[in-house]
């Protein structure tokens, strides 16, 4: 991605060059007259006319009014005229519309283009969106991309520095790195917009740092594809030690200044288990944890009914997620819209364009996958590097068990189990997953509520709540042993790895893995 720079030299280049027709790519506007003011005061010998809606006509680097005309079509005008007369002149206009498709103004650009060669004269112009491939052949382009953490270093820290001793400011480089690395993938104006913001409270605190992503995510608004997960403190994990040993040893990589050397942020990881086992709980716990806002990918608002629609939407919706980084995505049930052996070619391509973002993006987009059914998925997609890593979530053990259930336990009934109960509970819920320990918890605090409980049940009550209940991997057993056959081999365990064992009280069987 050529930064800011880059695009200058190379746009130099071309007026130097006197390509006939120069566009410029960009979102950014200001920008872009920025970059080109810069030229035009380097090429001195050279007159450079700029239009804007705004503005008019105005020399640059100077800002001297040719003309107070406001129009595009009177500035093309002025542009025909003076190319008649003056050899070596640029023209930028920085307002053009109607230019994407062959238009009366992409055909009278294409003319005044054509002028210009004959007086080795230079339209420059800077769009959005691709030109006419009519007017764009006549000459080359260039795009701006937006600004990269370095140029974002730069411009946030000499605004710092202006109010530096007017406002209490503990930012200090390394903040004003962390900032740089966490509003990547935002213009320059918003940048600047967000810490105008922040410094209008009085004081830009240390702190501060983890609102970033709160700014950064109203300006993006409504994303495509993309749903904003509203999170909230209660979102914990019980068990998953090893799960969770591994995401504490790496939450400090997301936001960690990798500038001076080769290393990436960490990419993601793919959860796959036994239902019910905490996966998705676990993508808003880390979104939690790491203070980071979760967007969830809906696969379903992804497939289109149109031949490519699907791969477009796909790629729309992973370069949003590029743009609102640092951020955690999450993809539930992955395997649904990515499985191999899917229709007529649409799952291929969008496992291929799925693959080659996972392989290229250097955002810090931090992926969070769970698939229940992992031997639909691709081969390619499971392959060592294309995630961080593969978790198996199992079944909770029995210390998984007792941690999970008094954390449901305090949080929804405010009663802490006492050692006896919670030893009986661990004991009758052998084979829960924790999906299925929280909903009988919750039974027990509706009925408390329901009627007016104010102190907890007698603990043979509890145990029946329990004991009524049928879960998964006693109703599915042969099911249960086709995702452990996969998952306890392929993976890393979730969990602390030993054996498990489970009973099944209605099939007469016993299923033991070790």
């Amino acid at each position: 991605m050529p930064d800011f720079s880059e695009t200058r030299d190379l746009v130099r280049n071309y007026v130097m060059a006197r390509v006939p027709i120069v566009v410029i790519r960009s979102f950014e506007r200001g920008r872009s007259l920025k970059l080109l003011n810069s030229i035009a005061g380097e090429l001195k010998q050279m007159p450079f006319t700029v239009h804007t809606r705004t503005e008019g006509l105005k020399q640059m680097p100077s800002g001297i009014v040719v003309s107070d005309e406001k129009s595009l079509a009177m500035a093309m005008d002025f542009a025909s005229d003076q190319l008649k007369r003056t050899d070596y002149a640029n023209f930028v206009f920085a307002d053009v519309d109607d230019v994407e498709d062959e238009s009366p103004t992409s055909r009278h650009l294409a003319e005044i283009a054509r002028l210009a060669e004959q007086r080795s004269g230079t339209l420059i112009l800077i769009s959005e969106k691709p030109v006419w491939s009519g007017l764009s052949r006549l000459g080359m382009s260039a795009t701006l991309d937006l600004p990269t953490p370095d140029e974002l270093m730069f411009t946030l820290n000499e605004t710092i520095e202006m109010y530096r001793g007017q406002v209490q400011i503990e930012w200090q480089r390394d903040e004003v790195r962390a900032a740089s690395e966490i509003l990547a993938g935002v213009t320059e104006t918003e940048a600047l917009n967000v810490i105008a913001t922040m410094l209008a409270k009085g004081r830009l605190e240390n702190s501060d740092l983890h609102a970033l992503s709160e700014y950064k995510d109203r300006i993006f608004g409504d994303l495509a594809g993309l749903e904003r997960v509203k999170l909230r403190d209660e979102y914990k994990v019980g068990g998953l030690r090893n799960l969770r040993d591994w995401l504490a040893n790496r939450a400090e990589l997301i936001v960690a200044d990798f500038s001076s050397t080769a290393l990436k942020p960490p990419k993601g990881i793919l959860l796959v288990g036994v239902p019910g086992c905490g996966k998705s709980l676990s993508a808003k716990a880390i979104a939690v944890e790491w203070k980071l806002p979760l967007y969830r990918l809906d696969m379903s608002a992804i497939l289109g009914m149109y031949v490519g629609q699907s791969e477009s939407r796909l790629k729309e919706a992973l370069e949003t997620a590029d743009r609102v980084a640092p951020c955690v995505l999450w993809i539930d049930e992955i395997e649904k819209a990515l499985a191999s052996g899917g229709d007529s070619g649409t799952s291929r391509r969008l496992v291929g364009q799925f693959l080659y973002w996972l392989q290229e993006s250097t955002s810090r987009v931090f992926m969070v996958a769970t698939a229940n059914d992992i031997a639909s998925l691709p081969p390619e997609l499971t392959r060592k590097g294309r995630f961080d890593e593969i978790f198996f979530v199992d079944l909770p053990d029995r210390d998984d068990r007792e941690e999970i259930l008094r954390l449901y336990f305090t949080s929804k009934t405010k009663y802490d189990l006492p050692p006896d109960l919670c030893s009986r509970l661990v004991d009758v819920t052998d084979g829960f997953s924790g999906a299925e320990i929280d909903a009988v918890v919750n039974d027990i605090a509706v009925a408390m509520f329901r009627t007016h409980q104010t102190a907890m049940y007698p603990d043979d009550t509890v145990l029946e709540f329990f004991r009524n209940t049928l879960p998964f991997s006693r109703s599915n057993p042969e099911d249960l042993a086709d995702i452990r056959a996969w998952g306890q081999t392929r993976a890393i365990p979730a969990g602390t790895p030993q054996a498990s064992t489970v009973t099944s009280e209605h099939t007469g069987r016993r299923i033991v893995v070790m």
